[in-house]
Parts: C-alpha cells; structure tokens; sequence
C-alpha cells in the first residue's frame, strides 16, 4: 500500500487525504506524523467500520491549535461523504506517545457519529491496545515509521491494561445497564469482552472478528450465539438491543469478571517471589 493509496477503498483514502491536509495546514512545524490503526490495519474492515487514525505532534497542542483543530473536524463532518463522520483518532505529542503514562493521558479525540466534537478525553488503560497494533501494524501516512516512535507493549503489560479496563469500564456497565442503549454499542460490548478475554490468554492483541471467532472456539459453548449475534448487530447499530440479548450481555461481561479475576490471581502468583 503506498502512502497517497493507504487503504483499498479510494473513499476512505479521499476522506484520508482531506485530514492530513488539513491538519498539517493546522499544526505547521509542530507535525510529526499521521497513522492509522483499528480495522484498517487489518481484514475486518467493512462498511460498518470506523477509520481509526492518530496524529503525532512536537509538543501537547495548546489551546489555539485545539481550536483550529476542532472548526477542522466541524467542518469535516460536514462533508459530502459517509466516512466523513466516521473518523475516530487522537492528537498526541511524541512524548505521550512513546509510552502510556496514566499521568499524561488528556489528549484531543474525536469519536465516529454524527454531531461529534474534537474533545479533551482521558485516554486510559485501553490506550497500551492502541499503541500496540499502531507500533506492530500500524499504517503510515505521513511520517516515521511507528516502530521508531512507540517502544514495544509487553504481553504482561497488556494484560494489566485489560484487567484495568475489566474493573472500570466492564464494571460499570454493571452498575449502570442503561448505558448500553443501542444493539450497536451492545454489539460493541460483547465483542469487546472477547478482545480482553484474548488478551488475557495470549498477551497479544486480536481483532474483533479474530477474538469473536478464538472465543466461539475456546469459551464456554453458550457464548457462542451470543457473539454471532453481535457480530451481525454492527450492521444495525441503531436499533435498540433485544431484552434477552442485553441479559445475556451482562451475563457474559459477570463471565469475564470471573476469568479476569482468575488471570489476576495467577499473575499475582507469578509474580511473587517464592522463598
């Protein structure tokens, strides 16, 4: 794939284009370098992917660049294009890239929908994942290679993130079930359980249709449907979640609480010194 054709699909690589312009226009010197990672970077992308993208800067973007930054993507979600508000990625200084620091993870985000604004968000333990398949598959449009600029995510490290994102994410959908309001995001949350569940067994990352298809396999056998049928939600992300499928939801994120907790102790164990 060569840079001025980064993905097969000439209207993901036209939507493409108009960003790196027009933040490079934005930040000037301060640009570094411009990637994609996500399904993109990959055989899961489809009409219902998002475009995962991450911009690298000299230094954290001030105020006024956040400004320029966020009439950008206003004026891009406008645009006469379906991918146009399908663009979800962060701005990050080369610092803040290089490692995850919980101390330093504000950044500018954008994500996909229609009406989104560019925001300061928190990028938490989830983030190592984005590091991980943008430094080992990440696409280069602009800029260094990846591997020069993100040092490498050990499997431990990434197990530790997921069992962050198991006691604060997965753990508040439990406490407030409300929140998964749609079959999209209900379709996104079984899915997500299946990457951490991979995660936790391998230390690697998979895809969603990787870790989909690792945990039919390799989970217990009633998960099964439940996961195809998230995987044929994404097509229908508006609709509201059936009631038996947001049960068996919870059901399935109460599983990987009970897993992750058994990795967590099996760790522990490891990591003990033993006299």
């Amino acid at each position: 794939m060569n840079k001025a054709q980064p993905t097969p699909y000439p209207d993901v690589n036209a939507i493409l284009q108009e960003l790196l312009v027009s933040v490079q226009a934005i930040l000037g010197a301060h640009f570094i370098g411009m990637y994609l990672d996500g399904s993109l970077t990959g055989s899961d992308f489809d009409q219902d992917s998002d475009i995962d993208f991450v911009v690298v800067s000299d230094e954290d973007i001030s105020s006024e660049l956040f400004v320029g930054l966020q009439t950008m993507h206003d004026r891009l979600g406008t645009l006469d294009s379906p991918w146009a508000i399908q663009l979800e990625g962060s701005y990050l200084s080369q610092q803040a890239l290089r490692r995850y620091d919980p101390t330093h993870a504000l950044h500018p985000n954008i994500e996909r929908g229609p009406g989104e604004r560019l925001k300061m968000a928190d990028h938490g333990d989830a983030w190592l994942v984005h590091l991980a398949i943008l430094r080992e598959r990440g696409i280069t449009l602009v800029g260094p290679a990846p591997q020069t600029l993100i040092e490498p995510v050990s499997p431990q490290d990434l197990r530790r993130a997921m069992l962050g994102v198991v006691h604060g994410w997965a753990a508040n959908l439990l406490a407030n079930p409300s929140e998964i309001g749609s079959r999209g995001y209900q379709s996104y949350v079984v899915l997500a359980q299946c990457r951490i569940l991979y995660t936790l067994d391998s230390g690697t990352v998979a895809s969603k249709r990787v870790a989909a298809r690792w945990a039919q396999a390799s989970l217990d056998g009633r998960w099964a449907p439940l996961i195809e049928r998230a995987w044929e939600g994404r097509h229908h992300p508006d609709m509201p979640p059936a009631p038996e499928d947001l049960n068996e939801t919870l059901q399935f994120i109460r599983y990987t609480m009970v897993r992750s907790q058994q990795d967590e102790r099996a760790m522990d164990e490891a990591g003990r010194p033993h006299p």
